[in-house]
């Protein structure tokens, strides 16, 4: 199996062979990098009770909500990444589902780590949403312009739970809390931790997150613009098989 595959499933991970694939829902996860000689990223442990990748250690993100879609914020994603998140996507797809994405990946970090990913500013930005009105609060807006979309994957048919995930990238110069002082918000994550590369790869990963680390490696090898235009490979399984484009 390619090294973009899935890892062996816990029990009741598996779908049975004669109920219907289980349409994948839309997720996105964030990448959060401190730059130092040894660059870090922040990864935490599923918990045991979760059906789906359960003790492995993973970047914080999840589901994709309605508000995440409907939120207005000040800036959006660069051309580079709207472009490469417009392909292979449906017609009826719109732009604001694609920004909501990248919206979902700072929320869920906000809720699983107490983590702010935000640009200071001094506009008053509101919404009915709590979770939202809280990252608000905190006098930030989403620094969107600055986030790049690294990768796209599908969870296999033969799965129960399916996600497609769209893995977006940011520096540390966007964390507006401290960062050695997170808290586990919702409980979705474990055992937080910045992590160098090397000792994360050492961790028990799902095999996407392990080239999702390769990937974030080969990135930072650029500068800053050449790093948002560069691909963002886009893994799927037909028939069983990997395959695997650029975006």
């Amino acid at each position: 199996m390619s090294k973009y595959g899935n890892t062996p499933a816990g029990p009741g991970e598996y779908r049975e062979e004669s109920a219907k694939a289980v349409r994948p829902r839309e997720a996105a996860t964030l990448i959060v990098v401190r730059q130092a000689k040894q660059p870090k990223i922040l990864m935490g442990k599923r918990a045991a009770t979760h059906k789906f990748m359960p003790n492995k250690f993973v970047f914080p993100g999840g589901r994709l909500d309605l508000i995440d879609q409907r939120l207005q914020v000040p800036k959006g994603l660069s051309a580079p990444v709207m472009k490469r998140l417009r392909k292979e996507t449906r017609k009826t797809v719109s732009d604001n589902k694609l920004r909501g994405l990248a919206l979902a990946a700072i929320r869920e970090t906000y809720e699983e780590t107490g983590l702010i990913i935000g640009r200071p500013t001094k506009k008053s930005l509101s919404t009915g949403d709590k979770v939202w009105q809280s990252y608000f609060d905190h006098g930030v807006e989403p620094p969107l312009d600055q986030m790049d979309f690294i990768a796209r994957a599908v969870t296999p048919t033969y799965r129960t739970r399916r996600f497609d995930t769209r893995f977006f990238m940011v520096y540390d110069e966007f964390i507006h809390t401290d960062p050695e002082e997170m808290a586990k918000a919702s409980g979705e994550l474990l055992d937080l931790h910045w992590l160098t590369l090397g000792d994360a790869r050492k961790l028990d990963l799902p095999a996407i997150t392990r080239s999702v680390i390769d990937m974030v490696e080969e990135r930072m090898k650029l500068d800053r613009k050449a790093q948002m235009k560069k691909p963002a490979p886009y893994v799927r399984f037909i028939n069983g098989k990997p395959l695997i484009t650029d975006l």
